[in-house]
């Protein structure tokens, strides 16, 4: 008898995070915010606000500025700062970092901030290149005796590429063998190789193999047109960051080509404030040329309030560079001491600096918002809840906090299956309730019995 085994899906899953739900601002066309869109719930006049701010950032008419969303914890501030992400794409660099990630023994809190400042600058490259294009139709490698007699080395690589316009077959050096193998190439693929550089590109798999049933999701394209060997432009997106990387150990000139090339190699040293000099003349020039087109992005530093007195000072003075990003800091402090001084100041941030920001304000959630906010939660972890057990947890939020209602959701289902049920009920939650508790539960204890507790 023939034995059947059911295969199980390889495609890996997604770790399910704190603002997975976030897809976007959730904003109609006019740029008002609808009640209930996009992962997003409530906080209207931030949403929108954010959304006027995303407007600006894609017009290219904010570099230089920054943004202070402030409010009290679990309103939605990182989530907002999410949704912008999701709002300039893929292309538009956003870098996330938290204040506390400048303290370090080793590298100093400036070089931090600069470093994640240029993280936070992209630019898209345009050039016309000599390339090979085609669908891989054949590729087979020749080899030959090792000159130290053990085993053998590939000599030489033979592809066969097509287009709509016919097929050519190429043999290439061995040392592109390399490039094809860290690309993943295999027949069926869509590639582009460099003739200058022997750079190897994988665009896609060919929509003709579209109908196959791949276990792990592809990405389709059509069959390139025109002939295999060809001009094409080119565009690549890096950030300033890549290219410092990159060169930090200098090997050859300093034109275009060169800053290019570095990309490619392994060999790294320290990143100098002369360095950063140099790539940013040879990117001015580029831009002013047009072959490199500046693409500021975001740097979106949370829990801001945890700077000191002379990060503040650099973000003043790096925000009037020519090549800034645009910054976006969220805190949850009110008036509180400024890190490195004995001054007060509102959000715990110098006056100087508030004077260059707008600022957006979040406020508590409501019992409704919550409860759709839930339920949203709910859905992305792929757990199932009565109403009155969301209805439960909502009064627990409302009295603790939404961060709270959210992470006893888990431990609720654990139980619900212990019990042998699919969905949560509010037994379930009303037990975990007592199993954790809440910062506010546990300060009372505290306050109770302090004596017990060593201070």
């Amino acid at each position: 008898m023939m034995k059947i085994e059911e295969v199980k899906s390889t495609t890996k899953t997604q770790r399910i995070a704190h603002h997975s739900h976030i897809k976007g601002l959730g904003l109609q066309e006019d740029g008002t915010a609808i009640e209930n869109a996009s992962g997003m719930v409530g906080q209207q006049i931030a949403r929108e606000a954010a959304g006027i701010f995303v407007d600006l950032v894609k017009s290219k008419k904010l570099a230089g500025r920054a943004l202070l969303m402030a409010g009290p914890p679990g309103t939605g501030k990182t989530a907002i700062a999410l949704a912008v992400a999701q709002e300039l794409g893929s292309k538009v660099p956003f870098y996330p970092m938290v204040g506390s990630e400048v303290y370090s023994a080793e590298v100093k809190k400036t070089e931090v901030l600069m470093e994640n400042f240029r993280r936070a600058i992209g630019l898209r490259i345009k050039e016309t290149k000599e390339v090979w294009e085609g669908e891989v139709i054949e590729l087979k490698t020749e080899e030959k005796d090792d000159q130290t007699g053990y085993g053998k080395v590939v000599s030489a690589v033979v592809i066969t590429l097509k287009t709509s316009k016919g097929s050519k077959t190429l043999k290439l050096d061995p040392s592109i063998h390399e490039n094809l193998t860290r690309e993943k190439v295999t027949i069926g693929d869509v590639i582009y190789i460099e003739a200058n550089s022997g750079n190897v590109k994988r665009v896609g798999r060919c929509d003709v193999y579209n109908s196959e049933y791949d276990l792990e999701a592809e990405e389709y394209v059509p069959l390139p047109k025109g002939d295999v060997h060809k001009k094409k432009e080119i565009v690549q997106d890096v950030t300033l960051h890549d290219l410092d990387v990159a060169n930090a150990k200098p090997q050859g000139g300093h034109d275009f080509v060169s800053l290019m090339n570095q990309l490619n190699k392994k060999k790294k040293t320290d990143i100098t404030d002369k360095l950063r000099g140099e790539i940013n003349k040879v990117v001015s020039k580029y831009i002013d040329q047009g072959v490199a087109e500046l693409v500021p992005g975001v740097l979106f530093i949370d829990e801001c309030h945890m700077l000191d007195i002379e990060a503040f000072t650099f973000l003043n003075r790096a925000l009037e560079s020519t090549l800034a990003p645009i910054v976006i800091l969220a805190t949850n402090r009110g008036y509180s001491q400024i890190r490195g001084t004995d001054i007060n100041s509102p959000h715990g941030l110098p006056v100087d600096l508030l004077d260059r920001l707008l600022i957006i304000r979040t406020t508590p959630y409501n019992l409704e918002d919550i409860i759709k906010i839930l339920a949203i939660r709910a859905q992305t972890e792929g757990l199932k809840i009565t109403e009155e057990a969301l209805q439960e947890l909502s009064n627990i939020g409302n009295q603790s906090s939404l961060r709270f209602a959210i992470l006893l959701l888990t431990p609720a289902n654990i139980l619900a299956q212990t019990s042998g049920r699919e969905e949560i009920a509010i037994q379930d939650i009303q037990e975990v309730h007592d199993l954790f508790l809440h910062a506010k539960q546990s300060a009372k204890v505290l306050e109770q019995q302090a004596d017990k507790y060593i201070s």
